[in-house]
């Protein structure tokens, strides 16, 4: 991986949670930031360990999740540049819950405890954007509790692939309209975000092929009819 020298003020800078800053405050804050390389298969940190800050991801691709005695592996969320993570666990200054692997060469931002307690002190705005961020976050897991909950493993996969659509608006799709996805990540790792066995998100992409919705080529998939497959049940 490349170790050519960063600009952390102007990254930070670029981050909405930060953005408003003045000049002496995001300086502060970058003097508590540092770069943490890691490549891809490593572990960024274990279950169990005590978190010291946060983290942002520049580039690259981090997967968290949990793991069973007998060695089976829950995803809980897989993070890509511009995405934050760590905050809430920082705040009630418990242990990690999850451990944060990478799935690719990644590059991040490690923002200390103290910098971001010390900036909520003096500034409420600064506060109320932190607080804005975590709500963000809540709110996805509500959803994600709710299709697991709700929605059927196949509607749970078609609502993933309309998500990877770029730029695509969240209702009124029209009804022909024609899209192409590259998936992030391994099948695998998708179909355990998703809550399904890797066999059964195999199944539901030969169903939707069968259905002359999607055609799949390894990680690029076509979608044929964004209208008709929003509204397929199988």
């Amino acid at each position: 991986m490349s170790q050519e020298k960063i600009d952390i003020p102007g990254l930070l800078s670029r981050m909405p949670l930060f953005s408003a800053l003045s000049a002496d405050d995001l300086q502060q804050v970058a003097d508590a930031t540092r770069e943490k390389r890691i490549q891809k298969g490593e572990m960024l940190f274990q279950r169990g360990d005590q978190p010291k800050g946060f983290y942002y991801v520049i580039f690259g691709q981090i997967k968290l999740a949990f793991s069973s005695p007998n060695g089976n592996e829950k995803v809980v969320e897989i993070l890509g540049p511009h995405q934050s993570f760590g905050e809430a666990v920082m705040f009630m200054d418990r242990q990690y819950p999850v451990f944060a692997e990478s799935l690719a060469d990644t590059l991040l931002l490690h923002i200390t405890r103290d910098a971001v307690f010390n900036l909520i002190d003096q500034d409420a705005g600064f506060a109320r954007r932190m607080l804005a961020g975590m709500a963000i976050r809540l709110h996805s897991m509500v959803r994600d509790v709710e299709s697991y909950s709700l929605r059927s493993s196949t509607q749970r996969v078609i609502g993933y692939l309309l998500q990877q659509v770029p730029d695509a608006p969240c209702q009124g799709t029209q009804q022909g309209t024609q899209a192409d996805v590259d998936l992030p990540t391994s099948k695998q790792i998708i179909a355990s975000r998703l809550n399904l066995t890797p066999e059964t998100l195999s199944r539901i992409f030969h169903e939707l092929s069968s259905a002359g919705l999607i055609t799949v080529q390894g990680k690029h998939i076509s979608l044929h009819n964004v209208g008709k497959l929003r509204n397929y049940e199988g």
